[in-house]
């Protein structure tokens, strides 16, 4: 299984997953020229990508998606609730590739078996995905306001788990937004915290993930070095050892990643 995270964060989302044999994105938030380019950047024609999954109608998931869809006839995957949120957002789509799937009910593409599942956020009805292949396991969830015993049980023991760490509390509370977002943030169906997600690192460690991606991180009350010294100082207050134990990396707002093989 390959991976590759080409955009995080409040401006834009999208992340590649391949199989042998099938290559995914997940979520087409910025436009599609963008989206095009940072694939070619790591060696990927955009035209083998044999679906896109859809995690919510939010603007930073799916600004590219319908342009994407369309120039090159990829199927589009989401629930219902998302398909009627986002539908007048994204334009036609062909109906041979509009494909709708309830939140747990499990589905392939190609040879790569797909499970979504229910997260917490202000959006119709958002999900995460862990995808399978060959025995391995990602897991995907970002936009999540708190992670609770569900969202560990669907990502425990995975090969690698992507997770957001979009802002640290003081500076969210001190900064320029108004008070209606903050709120909105820091409410269970917002964000996770940096906080939170140090606390998250912990428990998925003691299910036996060895590898997290921290993404999704806020441009004006985050930063990288708050994202991952909050990681580490929980993890070696628990007795997690960095990079033995649990290695983290950072998926970059503006800059693709490397592709890597799970």
């Amino acid at each position: 299984m390959y991976f590759c995270p080409l955009f995080s964060g409040s401006s834009g989302n999208a992340t590649y997953i391949a199989s042998d044999d099938c290559a995914l994105l997940i979520d087409v938030g910025l436009p599609a020229s963008t989206i095009e380019k940072a694939l070619k950047q790591n060696g990927i024609d955009p035209a083998s990508i044999g679906g896109i999954l859809v995690t919510h109608e939010h603007s930073d998931h799916i600004a590219g998606l319908g342009p994407f869809s369309r120039r090159y006839n990829v199927p589009i995957y989401a629930n219902l609730p998302t398909w009627d949120a986002m539908s007048l957002k994204i334009g036609n789509i062909a109906e041979k590739n509009a494909r709708i799937f309830n939140p747990g009910q499990d589905f392939y593409i190609g040879d790569m078996g797909i499970h979504p599942f229910l997260t917490p956020h202000d959006s119709a009805k958002s999900v995460g995905y862990s995808i399978f292949y060959k025995g391995k396991q990602f897991t995907y969830m970002t936009d999540i306001g708190h992670f609770g015993n569900d969202l560990l049980n669907e990502a425990k023991g995975a090969d690698l788990v992507f997770l957001e760490s979009n802002h640290d509390i003081d500076l969210l509370k001190n900064g320029r937004y108004p008070a209606y977002l903050k709120r909105r943030i820091l409410s269970t169906k917002g964000h996770l915290s940096n906080k939170d997600a140090a606390d998250a690192l912990v428990k998925l460690c003691n299910t036996g993930v060895r590898k997290v991606m921290l993404g999704h991180l806020s441009k004006e009350n985050n930063t990288e070095e708050l994202a991952r010294d909050t990681a580490l100082s929980a993890m070696l207050s628990a007795g997690i050892k960095p990079f033995t134990d649990l290695s983290i990396g950072i998926a970059r707002r503006s800059t693709p990643g490397k592709l890597v093989e799970i």
